[in-house]
């Protein structure tokens, strides 16, 4: 345990503090989407889409005990009012360009909280992980093979995140594209 604040710790003290750790699919995982959408939903007073993304979402499979949730958005105006209001609420903002920004939740200087959450903000159709994520709830072959692959880079990257990800990377292209093909635009915005 540290008295530094999270915004002063380096990256690799971050990663010490909250390494990666996988747990048996929870069936609480989806209770605590519900519960956090409801409470997004009174704070952010901006048109969006909710949704619960991830391994999670899944339910069949191991994952990180961090419930991942895409908030999709009309605009860049709407981006940046949602933004500042989670930054107003207590979400703590970890990466951001002009069309993507990502807060967490649950993090703190003694480590997780019971809870985690990441939110993906971005706008209507950047939305890649709806694909995967259906093709793995439909595909549980699949499934088994995300986590497998997770499970076999879990203690070689427990305290690296971001070679975690990168590693994941090449499996969750092939089948984001695959799962495009498969769905076609089940996630398009028809325009009105």
């Amino acid at each position: 345990m540290t008295n530094k604040a999270l915004t002063e710790m380096s990256l690799e003290e971050l990663w010490r503090l909250f390494p990666i750790r996988l747990e048996a699919p929870d069936p609480d995982w989806r209770r605590w989407y519900e519960d956090e959408r409801w409470h997004l939903l009174e704070i952010i007073r901006e048109p969006c889409k909710i949704s619960h993304i991830g391994s999670t979402a899944v339910q069949t499979i191991w994952a990180k005990p961090t419930v991942d949730i895409l908030i999709e958005l009309e605009d860049r105006s709407a981006l940046q009012h949602v933004s500042e209001c989670l930054s107003r609420n207590g979400y703590l903002c970890m990466s951001a360009t002009d069309t993507r920004i990502v807060y967490n939740k649950g993090y703190t200087p003694a480590g997780f909280a019971e809870r985690v959450f990441h939110l993906h903000l971005r706008l209507f159709g950047d939305n890649d992980e709806l694909y995967f994520r259906d093709y793995l709830l439909t595909h549980p072959d699949i499934a088994q093979a995300y986590e497998r692959l997770k499970l076999s880079l879990w203690k070689q990257y427990e305290y690296d995140l971001d070679s975690y990800t990168e590693a994941k990377t090449d499996f969750i292209r092939l089948y984001t594209e695959l799962a495009r093909k498969e769905f076609k635009d089940k996630y398009q915005r028809v325009k009105s």
